[in-house]
């Protein structure tokens, strides 16, 4: 057993989290989100599931294990919303709030849906959670311990 990891970090993904080195992505993607064609480009084959946990909750998990890489311009972007690229939409702005807390010097960003299907397919895991707001889908990149 072990104590202070939250029970909703399933041992998959926290093997995953440990698997994953500096400049390594993960995306956490929303219920809509094709999650298992994805997963079938990445390192890791098949999604992580989350569901019960929303993307603001699964990233605030995340981020308390993995730092979020600060020598790119962004350890995290955003998908963005289709037509309006610099609106946030209510999950973006939750995560924001959780990101505030959590990431540091990390740079936040947003790119463009289908380039977020493209490069999600790089990702070393796909993590599905129960998110159901639109465009409530993240790539993290794995920054390292000082």
């Amino acid at each position: 057993m072990l104590i202070n990891i939250d029970k909703r970090i399933s041992p998959q993904l926290l093997f995953i989290l440990a698997q994953m080195g500096h400049g390594d992505e993960i995306a956490v993607v929303d219920a809509n989100f094709p999650a298992v064609s994805t997963a079938a480009h990445c390192i890791t084959k098949e999604p992580i599931d989350m569901m019960g946990v929303d993307a603001p909750k699964c990233i605030e998990l995340i981020t308390k294990l993995m730092p979020l890489d600060t020598f790119t311009e962004f350890g995290i972007l955003r998908m963005e919303i289709d037509g309006a690229p610099n609106e946030l939409g209510d999950v973006h702005k939750d995560v924001v709030t959780v990101l505030d807390h959590v990431s540091g010097d990390a740079g936040q960003g947003s790119i463009e849906r289908q380039i977020f299907y493209k490069r999600s397919k790089a990702a070393f895991a796909v993590v599905q959670v129960s998110e159901i707001r639109p465009f409530g889908c993240f790539l993290l990149r794995k920054g390292v311990i000082f």
